[in-house]
């Protein structure tokens, strides 16, 4: 997995956008996704349609062919795995001082 890739698309609103669109339901084509973004901003299907390569390339958007439509579906684990590697390790301090300080209440009479 290429970090800087995974970073570079999620930096932009409207590939976030497009993300959130998958997340809430997958399988959505192309014209889909474009009305999804149409919504929010005045942008042409091609444009659409880079953003969603530029996904697929940081492994984010996977598709699958069906019949002559080409439907897009979220890959959670990039996102999971730069939650793990640059996240989770700024935060795990934090999360092991709340279980000490709740088995310490507990354990006090």
């Amino acid at each position: 997995m290429d970090d800087d890739l995974v970073f570079k698309a999620l930096a932009d609103p409207t590939r976030r956008l497009l993300l959130d669109a998958l997340f809430v339901q997958g399988g959505r084509s192309l014209g889909d996704l474009e009305q999804v973004v149409a919504q929010r901003t005045e942008m042409t299907r091609f444009g659409v349609a880079k953003h969603l390569r530029l996904l697929e390339q940081a492994d984010l958007v996977v598709t699958c062919k069906q019949g002559r439509e080409k439907l897009h579906y979220l890959n959670p684990v990039p996102i999971r795995l730069i939650h793990d590697r640059w996240i989770d390790k700024y935060t795990q301090h934090h999360v092991t001082a709340l279980t000490d300080l709740k088995r310490q209440l507990e354990e006090s009479p």
